[in-house]
């Protein structure tokens, strides 16, 4: 079974369950869907339910369509398949890849076809000088493979993280550094497209346009005479090339009936650019591009947009690879992130920023990129002395002030109102009055609040804009706004779209760019390719006037944890659910459509919510560290299972709480009865004993698995006054280590495998005596009780403060989840006076650190030869971002790898073994990555419960790093 197909089968198992959500509806007299059922051979493919549909009702954009029906294809095969369906209902059909989309080009009210599922494949090859890829990779996952080559490819979009190739290639992007020159466009070696009637044509195949004569040879003869009408035309083709000088996607690419004879390529390059108009870009060959990796990046700061501007030539032609302008309100707007350097209402109004950044391949080349620095900072004057940096977390910082302003922008508008970005380009000597005119522009339509920002090298500008479309004054405001706009870019000779595609916001308006020549050229292709015009109607050309302003998205106020969220999509690839059920934009546009929809509706979607949103959310936090202002869907989902809690429920986990000893006690006996029932009756029967239960009770309950370690005896403590006097630590063994901290694979518990460790390095650890029922409570504040969650907590910090001596002996946490639960729970105030107090004052290590920084030091280390594969915890990655960790396993391994496909485990304490599809879809990409490798590699990760959750969902073993280290510093004898 296929990885995709073993989880389309958990997902339609899953609802079965008890509090699953609805079951897979049924087509229900639909001929529609029963024909989508058919083409594609399983209903789990065909998603109708209110919910999908809701959930894939906008993109990043202002635009918001319901479709008819989503569908999830796995081949060419199921694509033609679709055509065909589409045909015979006339029904339209439009692809979506991540749908980062940000003018609407990846929503319909038709069929959605949703490509982010099965067509993820990336295969570099030549050693890395081109590279394969499907529609649903990700630009930088693509760019991760590449690294190991030290290869990239040419488009570099903010969006890169979240992006895919079929988006990527279908809008043409660019981005920061690749300009004019090294887009998709002309990074193009080959392409697989699937045509409207079935037609395959294939470029890579040394007799592709033969193939296309002889299978489609209406539409061969009629792409090369539309390139023989437009090269008749000198007036045109001088046009195009002119158009082409600056960044353009307005309408489709002409530049391709002057640069492309054959009619098979001119095809492949048309495809670039088309937005899904045209047909489907099943896999694509991309020349890559050196990643040059010793990079200088600053920020530098000015009095006014005028001065920057003046800055710009001049960092040009020292070499300077990317120049990114920030106007004022930008600047407020990414005001609290830290890299920025400045508190900005320290800066006089109307100051503005250039981020700017040197790429070369050697340390020598950056060395020349400095002195060329230097040269232009003695001519050019900013507001402070700017630093420039060559470390990589710094310029990260930098790259992701900038790569938030959209997102940050979104997340300062008013109740009621909306987000719009375009981006427009213009002759870079016209720039600096280009730019006036429009910070003008939005004076005069009273845009006080808009930002600008953009590529000042390419003269391309980015502007976010937040009208109200609640009333119709401010929909007519917005008309002429863009009537006004389209004027001035066209005026000024630029682009009224440089890199997001048409879209539907200049649809209406691709004509007053292009004359009426171009575009007659344009609706001659659209005919000849797709003569149905079923293929993403009304984006790229629409005749209707309005079209700019029709099926606008609302965002109204729902919850306080997420209104700020522009539904930009970075977050998605993060959240461990999205392969099975809704990701963190979903969950919130899910809700946002519950406070749109009447009351039956409302109750509908929160039916299927529940499982959906709610109970398969791992609640891990993981959607906020890409999240450009930091928006943790986990809160809202906690929240929401809190005031789902009921009286009876709050005071048994408060019971359970003041109780934890016994509870821990009874927990401990239940697992080693499980261990004994599974050697007599085996997993199944407990698995079968736990399904009948919760027929009985009607919830789910956790599920007995082969991933659950053994109890461990009690390991003496540690807590005599000769210890404590000379104690350089304490060891704060977590409830989970406590209960289950045997690994099946193992003789010694975690446990005393860090206290050996200890000892071998001849530091002293107190191991306190009264550890058994303290528990950080994290596992009842991530089920939604939080007085539970304080009262455990309280006790911890009570207990930590006394055996720490006050604070004064650090505190090593063997459990990377706990210590970032107990660092978030004090950062936002879980604690109130002395228990907060003291939290503040104790010092709190992870055991990874503690290894790295104190044990190893002091040990002789033999690293181990074999094949050694880490699984870095999501709260590992938010602590230090999984440094510790590797810093360890390189000093204790001769290789060790992290997989390319990292994710979060999604097991969240128990919740995997509540919902073990969640662990399964959410791991499915690593496990194929780690499978692939060959061998049995050695598996470590640093927490106890995502080690069960690995072990589970892969078939492969995870065991707690220290077993690495203690292999590795055994001495000769072993």
């Amino acid at each position: 079974m296929s990885q995709e197909a073993a989880l389309v089968q958990l997902r339609s198992g899953s609802r079965t369950q008890p509090r699953g959500g609805a079951a897979m509806p049924a087509p229900q007299g639909d001929p529609l869907v029963h024909a989508l059922v058919d083409a594609l051979g399983d209903p789990a493919r065909v998603l109708t339910r209110a919910i999908d549909l809701a959930a894939h009702a906008g993109d990043a954009s202002v635009y918001h369509l319901v479709p008819r029906a989503v569908v999830r294809p796995a081949s060419e095969a199921h694509v033609q398949a679709l055509f065909r369906v589409s045909h015979a209902h006339a029904v339209p059909l439009t692809f979506r890849a991540a749908g980062t989309s940000l003018s609407g080009q990846a929503v319909t009210d038709g069929i959605l076809v949703d490509l982010s599922h099965d067509w993820g494949r990336v295969e570099p090859e030549d050693g890395g000088r081109r590279v394969r890829v499907q529609p649903g990779a990700i630009g930088g996952r693509v760019n991760a493979v590449l690294r190991r080559h030290a290869r990239r490819i040419g488009p570099d979009p903010a969006s890169i993280d979240a992006c895919m190739m079929g988006g990527i290639l279908a809008n043409n992007a660019s981005g920061m550094c690749c300009g004019v020159a090294e887009n998709a466009y002309h990074t193009l070696h080959a392409m697989r497209v699937v045509l409207p009637d079935g037609t395959v044509v294939d470029t890579s195949e040394a007799d592709a346009d033969a193939r296309f004569a002889a299978q489609a040879p209406a539409l061969h003869r009629g792409l090369a005479e539309l390139r023989a009408r437009v090269l008749a035309d000198a007036p045109l083709v001088e046009r195009i090339r002119a158009k082409y000088r600056i960044k353009n996607t307005t309408g489709y690419g002409l530049n391709a009936f002057l640069d492309f004879d054959t009619p098979a390529r001119l095809l492949a390059q048309l495809m670039i650019g088309s937005e899904g108009t045209l047909g489907f870009i099943a896999e694509a060959t991309l020349r890559t591009l050196p990643d040059l990796p010793a990079k200088l990046t600053g920020l530098l700061l000015f009095e006014s947009a005028a001065a920057a501007f003046a800055a710009v030539a001049p960092f040009a032609a020292s070499g300077a690879r990317a120049i990114e302008f920030l106007d004022d309100a930008c600047l407020h707007a990414v005001a609290d992130q830290p890299a920025l350097g400045v508190d900005v209402r320290t800066l006089p109004a109307g100051a503005a920023a250039l981020l700017v950044e040197y790429q070369e391949e050697t340390d020598a080349g950056l060395a020349s990129a400095r002195v060329a620095l230097d040269g232009v900072l003695a001519r050019v004057v900013p507001l402070v002395p700017p630093r420039f940096h060559d470390e990589a977390g710094a310029r990260a910082g930098l790259w992701k002030v900038r790569k938030g302003v959209y997102p940050a922008a979104g997340a300062t508008r008013r109740p009621g109102e909306t987000v719009i970005i375009e981006d427009v380009a213009f002759p870079p000597a016209r720039l600096p009055a280009a730019t006036a005119a429009l910070q003008a522009l939005f004076a005069a339509h009273g845009y006080d609040r808009a930002l600008l920002f953009g590529h000042a090298k390419d003269g391309n500008c980015h502007f976010v804009i937040t009208p109200a479309f609640g009333e119709a004054a401010e929909v007519a405001r917005y008309q002429r706004f863009m009537t006004d706009l389209v004027a001035l870019v066209v005026g000024e000779g630029g682009s009224l779209k440089a890199e997001h595609g048409t879209g539907r916001n200049m649809a209406p308006f691709v004509a007053d760019e292009w004359g009426d020549q171009a575009v007659a050229v344009m609706r001659a292709l659209k005919a000849l390719v797709d003569p149905r015009g079923l293929l993403n109607p009304g984006v790229i050309l629409n005749d209707d006037p309005r079209a700019h302003v029709a099926h606008l998205k609302s965002l109204p106020a729902i919850d306080a944890e997420t209104d700020r969220c522009v539904e930009c999509g970075f977050c998605e690839p993060q959240c461990p659910s999205r392969r099975l059920t809704l990701t963190p934009r979903q969950r919130i546009a899910v809700r946002r459509e519950m406070a749109r929809a009447g009351v039956a509706a409302a109750g509908a979607l929160a039916h299927d919510f529940q499982y959906d949103g709610i109970d398969t959310c791992a609640a891990d936090g993981m959607c906020a560290t890409v999240c450009p202002v930091g928006i943790d869907t986990g809160r809202l989902v906690k929240r929401l299972r809190r005031e789902q809690r009921s009286p009876r429920g709050r005071r048994v986990a408060a019971l359970l709480a003041r109780h934890f000893g016994a509870l821990e006690r009874v927990l401990r006996l239940a697992t080693r009865a499980g261990h004994v029932v599974e050697r007599l009756f085996g997993v199944a029967f407990i698995v079968a004993l736990t399904r009948a239960c919760e027929w009985l009770v009607g919830t789910r309950l956790p599920r007995w698995s082969r991933a659950i370690p053994r109890v461990p005896a009690r390991a003496p403590a540690r807590d005599d006054d000769a210890v404590r006097a000379a104690a350089a630590a304490v060891l704060v063994p977590s409830c989970m280590t406590r209960m289950l901290g045997l690994p099946r694979s193992q003789a010694r518990s975690a446990e005393q495998v860090l206290l050996e460790l200890a000892a071998r390095a001849g530091v002293p650890v107190l191991l306190p005596r009264d550890r058994a029922g303290t528990c950080c409570g994290l596992a009842f504040g991530s089920k939604g009780h939080a007085d539970a969650h304080v009262q455990l907590l309280t006790r911890l910090v009570d207990r930590m403060w006394s055996w720490s001596r006050a604070g004064a002996l650090p505190l090593v946490l063997d459990s990377s989840s706990c210590l970032y639960g107990i660092h978030d729970a004090a950062a936002t105030g879980l604690l109130t006076g002395e228990a907060q107090r003291r939290l503040a004052a104790l010092h709190l290590v992870d055991a990874a650190a503690f290894v790295r920084d104190v044990l190893l030091p002091r040990l002789p280390v033999t690293p181990v030869s074999e094949r050694v594969v880490l699984h870095p915890t999501c709260a590992a990655r938010k602590l230090d971002g999984g440094a510790a960790l590797r810093a360890v396993a390189q000093r204790c391994a001769v290789h060790a790898e992290v997989p390319l496909d990292l994710g979060c485990c999604a097991m969240a304490g128990d919740r995997g073994l509540m919902y073990p599809e969640l662990t399964a879809s959410a791991v499915a990409p690593e496990r194929a990555e780690l499978l692939a490798g060959g061998g049995q590699p050695a598996c470590y990760a640093n927490n106890l419960a995502c080690e069960m959750g690995m072990t589970q969902a892969t078939g492969v073993p995870y065991v707690s790093f220290l077993y690495l280290v203690e292999k590795a510093t055994r001495g000769p004898e072993n």
